[in-house]
Order: C-alpha cells, then structure tokens, then sequence
C-alpha cells in the first residue's frame, strides 16, 4: 500500500469513527480539517439554521487563488445504523476484514471524501507553491436529512464570498459493479405529493346512503397508472409515478370511511416541469372522481428539479482518467436518486463519480480496500488531467 493510500485509509476510518447521524457532526469535519490544514487549506466551518429545523455544520476549505477553481463536494452526515446487533461489525469501529473497510458511511460517502480529499492533499503538497488555480471542498452535514442547512446555503455563502467554483465533481456513489461504470451527468426530478379523497361516511351494508372514499381514491390511482407519463428521453429513462402509501384510519370493518389518502413520488425527466406535472395530475383525477358525491385535494412539497450538465471537457477529463486507472470507459448515466448536485448546478457545471451502490445504507456497509486505492487514484489523475486543461484561461 502506497503512502496516499495509506492516508485515504486512515482518513476514512477516522470519518467512520464520528458516529454523525444527520444532523450531528459528531467530529467528523474536525478530522477532515486536520488533513487539509497539512496542505495549506483554509477551513471555514459554517453553521446554519432556521426555524423548525435542527441546526447544521458545514465546511467550506480552499487552497490557491482564482480560476480554474475546482470543487469536490460530498456530506459527512450518515443514515442511522439501525439494529446494531444485526452489524457482524460494528457501525461506527471501522473495521478491516477480508480487504474491506466496514462502517456506515464507508461507500455513502466518507470513503469518497477521504479519497479525494487525500488526492488534493497530495496534489497540493506535490506542486511546492503556485496552483495555477484554486481546489475547494464544499463538505456538508445536511444531506441524508431535509437538505435546509447544508449544500443551498454553503453555496450562497460562497457566491457571497467570491469563492464561486468553475466546475464541481460530487462524490456520491455512482457505479454499480466495479469502479468505473458510470459517471452522474444528471438526475431526474423528484416530485411528492398527497391525494386526499372525501366522501360521505356511512353503514357498509346501506352503501347507497354513503359515498366510498376509498374506492374513488383507488380509481383515480388506476388511471394515473395507466398511461406512462413518457418514454424517456435522450439521456433520460421514463419518468415514473410510484405511490408510496395509502391511509384511511378506520379501525372498524363495518363503517364505510369519510376519507382516505395516497402518497406518491413522482421521478421525472426533462420532458416534464413540476407546474406541467401538477396540472397533468389533476386532470387525470379531476374526471375519475366527478359525479360520485366525492371531492379530493391534491398537496404538493417543494420538487427537486432534474438537471443535465451539458457534455464537453469536464466529463471527458474525468472519463479519461477513469480509464487510464481502470481500463474501463464509464458510461454517462441519469440515473438513480437526487443529490446534492441538484444545487450545485446553479453555479457551475457538476458531474458525479464515486464508489459502489451496493451497500449504502445497508447493514454491514462496506468498501473493498482496493476500491478506495482506485478511487484516489482516479481523483488524483483527474486533478492533474484539470489543471493541464484549464490552466492559464478563464475556466468561468
């Protein structure tokens, strides 16, 4: 093992050992801090709140001066282990067994952090003085929670304070099978919503006096099922409606319910916006329930918006050193949740590469220790391939 990647290593378990469930920081950006200030970083912790809402840790950390400016941004916070018992290693001990490093957090996303944040650390201290641009963390504590305190409002801080960054990689986990599968360029758009159906309440074995909610409810779902919202796009698969719950609280087997409600996830491409898609939905309801004694209301939270970076050097640089360290060609994926990068792509273009799928939020989460050595490597190739490329013009 390489002294880089014996420093990855180390940075990693000492992440994994802060036991930080969103939102408690639990020391983990103390460590971090720690690695960077060795290769001249300034470290700014940033801490946010707002009302009905626990307050958050961010970091900020930058190195160099002006453009190109590089950002690598990720999230310290973890999801809680769950049954610690069911963990043949504990969740927060950070154990090595067989070639893998276990712990929560260990593929979402500490070990990415310690990857390529030991890669600018080895950069930096391998140029010996001028940059010839700037590299920043953007590292936040708010991302496995409501996403209030964290990523948005670093960002606006950094606008504010000139250190706005050219382009940004976010190292969530991006691959499926081996490191090198796929590179993020987008993500589709998240949408939530409630349908709430009324009715007239009444005895089940006298159903003419009464008007079922629930069986208005279960048509309405039907038809929105029926037809696809659309094909897919060019870089996007079809969007998707998914209901997530239905609820009526009757606890009486003989009493037909005044109300019933569904929730539902709507994950859509870039054939559709959040207004188009609310007005599309209560069309597709508005017919299903009308002239059945029924009225609904239909309540939506704040989208997620879908993005696409558009393609050019930045995914090119980071393919080619994916390739020159794997040997394999990653290919440009929209696929999956929504991160973090739904933000960032207001400030600057923003890709996405970092460990396996496989285990995050799952009992027993781990990463092979040759994963972590690649990964490193990939991100220290891709530093170097950046500043080589946009070096000495206005990356901006």
């Amino acid at each position: 093992m390489s002294d880089l990647d014996e420093k990855t290593l180390e940075l990693a378990q000492g992440l994994i050992r802060c036991p930080s469930v969103t939102p408690r920081d639990a020391g983990a950006l103390g460590v971090l801090v720690k690695a960077l200030r060795s290769a001249r970083f300034t470290c700014k912790k940033l801490n946010f709140t707002e009302e009905g809402t626990a307050p958050v840790d961010n970091l900020f950390a930058r190195v160099g001066n002006g453009s190109p400016h590089l950002c690598f941004a990720g999230h310290t916070d973890v999801v809680p282990p769950g049954d610690e018992t069911a963990w043949r290693h504990p969740p927060f001990a950070a154990e090595i067994a067989d070639g893998r490093l276990y712990g929560r957090g260990a593929a979402d996303m500490k070990g990415a952090i310690a990857c390529f944040a030991a890669a600018a650390v080895d950069y930096v201290n391998s140029r010996e003085g001028e940059l010839g641009g700037s590299i920043s963390l953007l590292i936040t504590g708010d991302e496995e929670g409501p996403s209030i305190n964290g990523t948005p409002k670093v960002l606006a801080w950094m606008d504010a304070n000139d250190n706005r960054p050219d382009h940004c990689l976010v190292g969530e986990p991006t691959n499926t099978k081996r490191i090198g599968d796929a590179i993020k360029i987008g993500r589709r758009g998240s949408l939530n919503g409630t349908l709430r159906v009324s009715g007239v309440q009444g005895h089940v074995a006298y159903p003419h006096l009464a008007s079922n909610p629930v069986k208005g409810l279960v048509h309405a779902l039907a038809h929105i099922y029926d037809s696809p919202l659309d094909y897919g796009s060019a870089h996007f698969s079809p969007s998707n409606f998914e209901v997530t719950s239905i609820d009526v609280g009757n606890p009486a087997t003989n009493v037909i319910p005044a109300s019933a409600e569904a929730r539902f996830n709507v994950r859509y491409n870039d054939r559709h916006s959040p207004d188009a898609l609310k007005a599309h939905l209560r069309e597709k309801i508005q017919p299903i329930l009308a002239g059945n004694d029924l009225s609904f209301t239909l309540d939506f939270e704040p989208p997620s918006h879908q993005f696409l970076t558009q393609l050019g050097e930045l995914d090119s640089l980071l393919s080619q050193a994916v390739n020159e360290v794997t040997g394999h060609t990653p290919i440009l994926s929209t696929e999956g949740g929504t991160s973090d990068a739904r933000y960032i792509k207001d400030y600057c273009p923003v890709v996405e590469f970092g460990l396996l799928t496989e285990t995050i939020h799952k009992v027993d989460e781990n990463v092979p220790l040759s994963d972590l050595q690649q990964l490193t490597a990939i991100y220290r190739r891709f530093i170097e391939l950046y500043f080589q490329t946009f070096g000495g013009r206005n990356a901006g």
